[in-house]
């Protein structure tokens, strides 16, 4: 029996939102929730993507389809695929028309107090000691 392969989606989400929306600015963890969700059902994930607000006929959205290396995609919940995408229906149609399935993990998402929330900005955030913006 051939593996299905999982394209796990994240949404990138301005790092403003971290007090009101921490787990849509948590991109790490939304692939971890992906990855579990894979990982329980005997799935295997080939690919994490990021995107915010991508059209549903995007070529890079479905480039590892194409190549036959996705067969589904999974989002952490409709919140993180709405998001991710200008519009969940026609992303959904646009799966249905190209015979790949969507789905979401739906897992609640982790717990994030004032330590987390820290945690995940210090994560996402860059450096600027020593850059010369060059």
């Amino acid at each position: 029996m051939n593996d299905v392969r999982v394209a796990a989606i994240a949404s990138l989400t301005p790092l403003e939102e971290l007090d009101s929306h921490p787990f849509l600015v948590d991109t790490r963890g939304q692939h971890a929730v992906c990855a579990r969700w894979a990982v329980e059902r005997g799935y295997v994930l080939t690919r994490q993507l990021l995107f915010y607000g991508v059209r549903p006929d995007h070529d890079e959205l479905w480039a590892d389809v194409e190549s036959g290396e996705v067969d589904l995609f999974v989002a952490a919940n409709e919140g993180v695929l709405a998001r991710a995408v200008t519009s969940v229906p026609a992303f959904r149609a646009e799966c249905t028309r190209r015979g790949v399935r969507v789905e979401t993990a739906d897992a609640p998402p982790p717990a994030y107090d004032s330590a987390a929330r820290a945690a995940v900005h210090r994560r996402l955030s860059m450096p600027t000691a020593g850059y010369d913006g060059s």
